[in-house]
């Protein structure tokens, strides 16, 4: 089989970046989805608060296409603006976290506001804000249905006619005028073949030769017992520590940043982790304190060097185009990204200055700067 285009990675980027060709009318487009990736595990955050112009405004450009993606493809993607309270536990970091918000604010994003100790009390009374002494909290940010979103890019793309294809790509070959794609089921040829692979991004790259800086991370969830210890409407709530939680389905989701695993791939969940995360959380919100855990589980972060997204061709292979890297921020910024890259893959400006997103960058010595919120 030929394709105009041939993606791979049928995540919620992948399928995001399909719908959106079809919608652009960019010839024969194909998804080579091979199940199991990272967008199930996601946590569904949703937010514009970032440290950078570029990622505010990916945020921003998400957030409109949210707001009207049921009509656009049937499917309600659960946002719900319950928002997005940062805690700061020195002056340093209320410091840092006022430089953001200005630089939110010059991105065009003015809902961000800081709080008071007491204030934060107020917002979220079932936490003891241990060594915290201000915060950020926009109630603009929220929540998503990561899945709803790709099945509703999935479904959409595939009445426009995009062929879903249910294999892995197991080999990339160039040839003269297009990409040789092989998988179990068959060999396909592509004009263009579009990486949104996530964290395997690398390995998709290495098939052709070309050298694309992501690295897995591993991201590990508890999940409680359905309770109703903390309302469905509160905030996602993220300490200084990286420490985090937020409700869902009824049940409290814990999260804790941690080293990553010796194999970089491994998705299985540390016992210590667990006992550390659940210990932390019955610390910090008294109503936990007799709520026990029903599973836990791990996903995998794309991670480039200055945690920005790849987006544009490859370096050294104008046939391959890269959505990679997003760094945690894949899920969010999944419709912004499709219409990006639909749009430079069609020969259009992109809606966005994405100069700060060029894979180049790297090898011209020229990364983003690293900049957190905490």
């Amino acid at each position: 089989m030929s394709w105009d285009v041939l993606v791979v990675g049928g995540g919620v980027v992948g399928w995001s970046v399909a719908h959106h060709l079809a919608r652009r009318g960019a010839g024969r487009i194909a998804v080579a989805d091979r199940g199991g990736g990272s967008t199930e595990r996601a946590t569904g955050g949703f937010r514009a608060q970032f440290a950078t112009e570029v990622n505010v405004r990916l945020s921003l450009l998400s957030r409109q296409k949210l707001l009207v993606f049921g009509e656009e493809t049937g499917v309600d993607p659960g946002f719900v603006p319950a928002g997005y309270l940062f805690l700061a536990g020195t002056e340093a970091q209320r410091e840092q976290l006022a430089a953001a918000r200005e630089v939110q604010r010059a991105a065009g994003c003015e809902e961000a506001a800081p709080l008071e100790v007491k204030e934060i009390v107020r917002l979220a009374p079932w936490i003891r804000p241990l060594g915290v002494v201000g915060g950020m909290f926009s109630a603009a940010d929220g929540f998503i249905r990561p899945m709803e979103i790709r099945r509703g890019y999935m479904e959409s793309a595939l009445q426009a006619g995009v062929q879903r294809l249910e294999a892995e790509v197991v080999g990339i070959e160039r040839t003269r005028d297009a990409l040789r794609v092989r998988t179990p089921a068959g060999t396909h040829e592509a004009g263009v073949v579009v990486n949104a692979a996530g964290a395997w991004a690398g390995r998709l790259g290495a098939m052709v030769g070309v050298e694309i800086p992501i690295e897995p991370l591993r991201r590990q969830v508890a999940v409680t017992v359905p309770t109703d210890a903390l309302p469905p409407s509160m905030p996602m709530i993220i300490y200084p520590d990286g420490f985090h939680l937020r409700v869902r389905d009824g049940r409290v989701l814990l999260l804790w940043p941690s080293d990553g695993a010796a194999d970089p791939f491994d998705v299985s969940v540390e016992p210590e982790w667990t006992r550390t995360v659940l210990a932390a959380a019955r610390e910090r919100v008294p109503a936990l304190a007799r709520v026990p855990l029903e599973s836990t589980y791990a996903g995998l972060y794309e991670m480039s060097p200055d945690e920005h997204a790849l987006l544009g061709l490859a370096p050294g292979l104008e046939r391959l185009f890269l959505v990679n890297g997003s760094s945690g921020h894949g899920v969010m910024h999944a419709p912004a990204l499709g219409q990006l890259a639909a749009e430079m893959l069609t020969g259009r400006a992109p809606s966005l200055d994405v100069t700060a997103l060029r894979p180049a960058r790297f090898a011209e010595g020229r990364p983003n700067p690293v900049r957190r919120l905490l």
